[in-house]
Order: structure tokens, then sequence, then C-alpha cells
């Protein structure tokens, strides 16, 4: 059994974690982290694990917690990579679903983040955990920088039309559209009930941080800088992604030709699913998996391929992806605890 400590359990992505591992076959929780609920039964704090669960959530101990085999760190940005390199140095695995250790380029993430990086040795070390791409690198890792929701989404979406040259890596657009999860379980007027339901809203236009982890990794599919248009909304509903990717093409290309495309990029994705031609995709039909679906369109007026992606924000988009990346590091089959469909309603 893999023992795991969850440090951050109570947020949404952290909770989401819990209950996956909780009825994973290979994983044993010994430690539920968290600051603000030091001492509580997690089935007091979340009471849905009433009879699943009977353990208690507490603060961070390192000598408690180096006695796991594998830390996830469900921290805010800014917090995981003040905590992670004492994890490492205890000879822990660690998963990190923050921003800290996503980046190739320091300097990218200072920009964006707004704050000097404490362990750039770390950041030079970490993997990126999309197993889609980086599989290989991510079974001989001890540190992974799990992906953002909306980077999940878009760099699924784009990247083998980005690869294939098919896809022009100029003037790329993405809209994506985020459930209230997306914001986390901290309290703010703009994630009210009153002031989501019945509303979308667009927000940090052309200033979201998730702009930069989507460029960085499409530029590696194009093998050029790439810049996109990247703007995020949010919409009256709990979980789910969906990405609205436009891409002119370099040349004549029909939907048929490109979906083609995509089955042969991801011919041996479990977890990637891709439409048949005139068929889209819903953020109901991955919610509560860990899947991806992606639908392709042609606008043959334009030349140009509409691309769209969903995910679940907190499954596919965080917690799911996470347990992936264990299964890989720890030589496991990746869709062990991970494979089951969605919720649907």
């Amino acid at each position: 059994m893999i023992k795991i400590a969850v440090l951050g359990a109570t947020g949404y992505a952290g909770i989401e974690l819990v209950r996956i591992l909780s009825a994973h076959p290979e994983a044993e929780l010994k430690i539920l982290g968290s600051q603000s609920f030091d001492g509580q039964p997690i089935s007091e704090v979340y009471q849905n694990f009433a009879h699943v669960l009977d353990m208690n959530c507490e603060k961070l101990d390192l000598e408690r917690v180096a006695e796991c085999d594998v830390a996830f760190t469900a921290l805010p940005h800014g917090a995981s990579k003040d905590v992670i390199p004492s994890l490492i140095e205890k000879g822990l695995k660690v998963i990190d679903l923050s921003g800290d250790f996503r980046y190739d380029d320091i300097k990218v993430y200072e920009k964006w983040y707004g704050q000097e990086h404490s362990s750039p040795e770390l950041l030079a070390e970490s993997v990126y955990g999309l197993p889609e791409l980086y599989r290989d690198k991510i079974k001989k890792a001890r540190l992974i920088g799990n992906p953002g929701c909306y980077t999940t989404c878009s760099i699924l979406g784009a990247y083998p039309l980005l690869d294939s040259g098919i896809g022009s890596p100029d003037n790329i657009i993405v809209d994506a559209k985020s459930g209230v999860t997306g914001a986390g379980r901290g309290l703010g007027l703009g994630y009210h009930f009153c002031e989501c339901t019945e509303n979308t809203k667009a927000y940090k236009v052309a200033t979201h941080r998730h702009t930069s982890e989507i460029e960085q990794e499409l530029s590696k599919a194009a093998g050029c800088e790439v810049m996109i248009s990247f703007t995020p909304h949010l919409i009256p509903q709990k979980r789910g992604i969906f990405s609205t990717i436009y891409v002119n093409l370099n040349k004549k290309c029909t939907a048929e030709e490109l979906t083609e495309l995509y089955r042969e990029f991801y011919k041996d994705e479990y977890f990637i699913r891709i439409k048949e031609p005139g068929k889209l995709p819903e953020t109901k039909h991955v919610a509560g998996s860990n899947f991806a679906d992606i639908g392709i369109v042609v606008d043959e007026r334009l030349d140009r391929a509409v691309i769209l992606s969903t995910i679940d924000n907190i499954y596919k988009g965080a917690a799911g992806q996470a347990v992936q990346n264990m299964n890989l590091l720890f030589g496991l089959d990746e869709k062990t605890g991970i494979s089951g469909a969605g919720f649907y309603l």
C-alpha cells in the first residue's frame, strides 16, 4: 500500500483527492493536513465521509509526514514552494497541485505570479504532470507540478493540431468557461450564490496566470514561441471546464481529417475521448471523471479549426490527474482508482 499525506485536504481539490484516494485499492491515507480544521474529524468537516473515512485533520508535522511515501500538496500558490523542499529532503515523492512547480523558466513564473521563487533548483527538476505528454518523465520523477484546470483542457485540445504543423501558431484564441469550484473554497463576494447564479462573467481578461502555462506547452508543440489570447469566464455551475479554441489552418482540411489526426495522436490514451465529426462535447459528459472529451469543427470559410475541449476542473483538472500521476510514479496501471464514468446527473 502507498502511504499518503494530503496537505490542504479540506479545500475543494484536496477533498476530491481524499474522496478518490479513500477508495483507491493501493492507497492508504495516513495524514489529512489542514491548518483550519486541526483536530476535527474529516467526516464533520465534510459529512459525506460519515461511515467512509474515520480520520482527523491535523496541522503540518514534518516528522509525521516523513512516514509517508508521497505527499499531495493542495496548498495555495506560493505556499507549496516553501513546504516542498522539506518534504523532498525527507525522501518523499511530491505531487504539487499549485502553480509553483509547473514552469520551465523561473522568470516566467515570477512575472505571472508576482513573487520570487524560493526553490529554483527544484523548479528546474520538477516534471510537468500531464501524463498524455510526459508519461515517461513522470515515472522517474520525485516532484511533479500537476497542471491547472484551464491549462489541461486547453493544452490537450490544441496540442495535436500544432504538433502536426497543420495548425498555425499565430493568433490562437482560447475562450474558456469554468465552474465555480475553480475559485476554491475561500469566501469572496463574487462567488456567493446570488452573484453567480443566472450569471456569466469574464474575469482576468488577457491577464490570467494560466495563459503562461498554456503558452509554455503549446510552444513545445509548435516548435516556436506561441502567444495566445485567453479569456476565462465564470459560469453558474459547480464543476467543469469548457474551452473553445480557435486555430487558423496552414492548409485546407475537413473535420473528418482533423478528427482522424486527433484519434491517431491520442490512440493509446484511455482518458482522451475524441468525438465523431458533427458531435460536440458537454461538461455533463465528463463531470466526476478523469476524461477529457474533444470535438473538432472546421470553419471552411475562414480555414480555421474550432476545437472544443471539456474536462471536470477538480477531477482531470486537479485531483484525478494527480492520482493518475501517482499511479505512474509507483508503477501502477495509471487508470487505477480513476477509470470510472462521470456523474452525468
